[in-house]
């Protein structure tokens, strides 16, 4: 018979529910194959579905709280953000208590991820560090075929770097805030690239300083809240993101915290952004998700963003 197991679908990097990335949580995955886990990930159809189970006795010993198993529709991805403050959320709400009052430890295959969480307006904030990145330069041929794919002129190209923190990204830093948001991609062409493709415009100084893409972003925002989707004290992006995941099916995500993590440590560590923004994601496929990125006196970068819990209840499985 299967066993009930609670449950929770939460949307993530939005205190608005369904504005941002749905991610379903199993509180309980003890006994669980890992064909069983894959199942029911494939069956519940969003980007991610993660199983909770108790810290391996190493993790534990090193402070771990709990461990998280992430999977997508096709496969177990070994680290992902908006999974991890999910997934925190979802352990917190159930009334799991962490072994430091404001900073929880989780386990997953790229090793022990903090999260901390501090008081806002609307209750709490969590916020993931960023795990170590490795990235290299984009060769020629890669820059031109993901440029096309695109739909990008190579002069609206500043920088391209391969970008590695568990799930491997591209990321693309262009000329404005406008070109990001007008971008019209291939996705035939996209399919058969890298794993996941994600753009952003020039840093956060040079963007407040281009008015056309300012009056863009803050038309956006203006559009959002006349239909209620954003409340009205919503803080303004520096921002825009979009990130297209390609492999079994090409789609752009609504809210990309591992992509984010690591286009954070880039844009910081070479200028093009400063040590605190905020970044939208989803505006061109109707959600408005906010990321918030900050780098601390030691050189951590945090990704932070709020959690809505949408679906509570059980859900039976073996």
């Amino acid at each position: 018979m299967p066993l009930k197991r609670p449950f929770a679908q939460v949307d993530v990097f939005t205190a608005i529910p369904y504005l941002g990335n749905a991610l379903a949580v199993v509180l309980d995955g003890t006994g669980l194959s890992d064909a069983e886990m894959q199942r029911f990930a494939r069956w519940t159809n969003l980007a991610e579905t993660t199983f909770l189970l108790p810290p391996s006795a190493q993790a534990a010993a090193q402070g771990a709280d709990y461990q998280v198993r992430i999977f997508t529709t096709a496969y177990e991805m070994p680290f992902a953000g908006h999974p991890t403050l999910g997934s925190c959320h979802a352990w917190l709400e159930a009334g799991a208590t962490p072994q430091q009052v404001d900073v929880i430890v989780q386990q997953c295959q790229t090793g022990l991820v903090k999260i901390r969480r501090t008081k806002t307006s609307s209750g709490q904030r969590l916020a993931f560090a960023a795990p170590p990145l490795t990235r290299h330069e984009a060769t020629p041929q890669t820059l031109s075929q993901i440029g096309t794919a695109l739909g990008l002129y190579p002069d609206q190209i500043i920088a391209a770097q391969h970008l590695n923190n568990g799930p491997h990204h591209f990321g693309v830093l262009v000329d404005s805030h406008q070109t990001v948001l007008d971008l019209t991609p291939n996705y035939t062409t996209l399919e058969s690239l890298l794993p996941g493709i994600g753009v952003t415009g020039v840093g956060v100084a040079a963007v407040k300083s281009t008015q056309v893409a300012s009056n863009l972003i803050a038309r956006s925002s203006r559009e959002a809240r006349a239909f209620g989707r954003t409340p009205a004290n919503a803080e303004e992006p520096d921002l825009q993101v979009r990130f297209f995941a390609t492999g079994t099916q090409v789609s752009e995500d609504p809210a990309t915290g591992s992509f984010n993590a690591s286009l954070a440590q880039w844009l910081m560590a070479e200028g093009h952004a400063p040590a605190r923004y905020i970044a939208a994601q989803g505006s061109c496929i109707g959600c408005d998700a906010r990321l918030y990125l900050e780098r601390d006196a030691e050189g951590q970068v945090w990704v932070g963003g709020d959690a809505v819990t949408c679906i509570s209840g059980m859900v039976a499985l073996p």
